[in-house]
């Protein structure tokens, strides 16, 4: 199997108010796991900033004009959501790694995959709307480019605590994404109910598993293996996208899952076995959530020992 990394330390740069849990110093933190990575001989590149082209195959040019509204100035989008200055550079930056982790995948031999690290995180931002820490939808606009290049069927799996409202909603009526996500429920963004499922053409294609308080490894496995793993072999993907979100960690504030590091590592190893029967072992990891920085640093060590 081939690993490579992608990232960059201009992530740094998107700067948001003091005690945002969506601060520079994650960036840091992302940035120490690439660099011990590189030490022990792993290769890590640096991304491409996504074009107006490839934001514009899932987001609306009002959006982007919006964002780009920003540039040079901070401001405050919602409650949640601000920019700085650089931010738009920033966050067309993060799009753009992953449409850099697709290419390396889609170029690559069998058994490619790309752990992209970036911030901000990207699964809340909606076509028309940045919400949640999140400005330009990252996976999503990696998924729309993989379709480009000849892809017929993507899948997307986002076990962040959090419900992949964005994520969900760009891709509710297409039957060529399927998208997956475990989080917790009820919980921000208030989405993510079991009967969401789809609509129109894309019925069937979105699999939603709410998850209590308190949840832990053992439930998340189980209903993986009863109910997310047949769903991909049933979809059959040409690549699988994974939203990284390390918030449903026991030691992440923002969430109140009980998952641990040991459970991330063995949540991905399944999924890339999956990935090995589905899809020739191709696939793209993109971190979203997690705010508790040793436990983000842990797991994304975790996740690249078996990936890599």
């Amino acid at each position: 199997m081939s690993l490579v990394l992608v990232s960059s330390r201009r992530f740094v740069d998107h700067v948001t108010p003091a005690g945002h849990p969506e601060r520079p110093e994650r960036a840091e933190t992302l940035l120490a796991v690439a660099a011990s990575f590189k030490e022990q001989g792993g290769e890590v590149i640096e991304p491409r900033a996504a074009t107006d082209e490839d934001l514009l195959r899932v987001h609306t040019q009002e959006h982007i004009d919006a964002i780009v509204a920003t540039r040079g100035k901070a401001t405050m989008i919602d409650e949640d959501t601000f920019t700085s200055p650089d931010s738009d550079d920033i966050a067309r930056l993060a799009a753009g790694a992953v449409l850099t982790g697709v290419d390396r995948v889609l170029d690559g031999p069998s058994g490619s995959r790309a752990l992209v690290l970036v911030r901000p995180p990207g699964h809340h931002a909606e076509a028309d709307r940045a919400m949640g820490f999140c400005l330009y939808s990252n996976i999503a606009v990696g998924a729309a480019y993989a379709r480009s290049r000849g892809c017929a069927r993507v899948a997307i799996v986002d076990y962040d605590v959090h419900h992949g409202n964005g994520t969900q909603w760009i891709f509710y009526e297409d039957p060529t994404v399927l998208f997956v996500s475990s989080h917790q429920y009820p919980l921000y963004p208030g989405t993510g109910a079991a009967e969401e499922k789809g609509r129109g053409a894309g019925v069937g294609f979105t699999l939603n598993l709410p998850l209590v308080i308190g949840t832990k490894d053992e439930e998340v496995e189980r209903q993986y293996e009863e109910q997310v793993y047949p769903a991909l072999c049933g979809f059959k993907p040409d690549l699988l996208m994974i939203s990284a979100g390390f918030d449903a960690h026991e030691l992440d504030p923002l969430g109140q899952l009980r998952m641990t590091t040991q459970g991330f590592g063995r949540l991905t190893r399944q999924l890339l076995t999956v990935a090995d029967e589905l899809c020739e072992g191709r696939v793209v990891l993109v971190t979203e959530g997690g705010y508790h920085l040793d436990a983000l640093r842990d797991s994304l060590t975790m996740v690249i020992d078996v990936a890599r």
